[in-house]
């Protein structure tokens, strides 16, 4: 999509400084933009550049390992003024694996991902989201507990399965249209989402929805205590 020269700004919306996932409280029209997965070289900046050019901002959950695969352009998102968040290091499903070893695995994910943020000055937030929504009541109670905001999601974009872009955009449309507001979940990994959010932005424009930018209330994400036999290191060193 050519970048747009006159843009309104109409899509952004409101800053909602959250403490916890409790606080995610959108009213009708609203929306926040999700990407899980990244960051990935060909892929996320493109995404960068067409939130850039709709004036909004969105929560990146990174992967440990691609954050540490691509450092600067972890760096990128943050310094573009989007939230990012982790989303364990490795993408494995946390319900299949034993409590110690799915807290690890959260941990290290999140220690990658802050350590390439460091390496520009740069700030995590503690926004996590569980790969593939698998999570068990003991994961959960303990990042709630450890100050976590776990990011749920309303609506799927399916933007892994391969359809096209307006396939995509109708899909998603529908079932915003029917909920009236929600969180919504894209990857920054596929082209087809690269192609897709130009379409899909263009069209909450046209329909009146703005886009909500979540930030922590508290950003002293490193003074928190994250229950995990990894605490200790989280908490203040790099």
């Amino acid at each position: 999509m050519p970048q747009r020269i006159f843009s309104g700004g109409h899509l952004a919306g409101r800053t909602l400084a959250v403490a916890s996932t409790a606080d995610i409280v959108l009213r009708p029209g609203e929306v926040v933009l999700t990407f899980d997965d990244g960051p990935r070289a060909g892929k996320t900046p493109s995404i960068l550049a067409t939130l850039d050019d709709f004036g909004v901002k969105a929560t990146f959950l990174m992967l440990g390992s691609a954050a540490q695969a691509n450092p600067g352009l972890a760096q990128q998102v943050a310094s573009s003024g989007h939230t990012v968040g982790s989303h364990t290091f490795s993408h494995v499903d946390l319900g299949n694996l034993s409590r110690q070893a799915a807290l690890d695995e959260i941990a290290k994910g999140e220690r990658a991902v802050r350590l390439a943020l460091a390496g520009g000055g740069q700030t995590l937030s503690p926004f996590f989201r569980f790969p593939y929504l698998s999570q068990t009541g003991f994961l959960r109670t303990n990042l709630i507990q450890g100050s976590m905001v776990v990011l749920d999601v309303d609506i799927d974009s399916k933007d892994y399965y391969k359809d096209s872009p307006a396939t995509i955009v109708s899909r998603t449309m529908d079932r915003l249209e029917a909920r009236g507001s929600g969180i919504i979940l894209f990857h920054d990994i596929h082209q087809r989402t690269v192609d897709t959010l130009p379409l899909f932005l263009a069209q909450l424009e046209e329909k009146g929805y703005t886009v909500v930018r979540l930030v922590p209330k508290d950003n002293g994400v490193f003074g928190r205590d994250l229950i995990t036999a990894d605490g200790p290191l989280l908490r203040g060193t790099l």
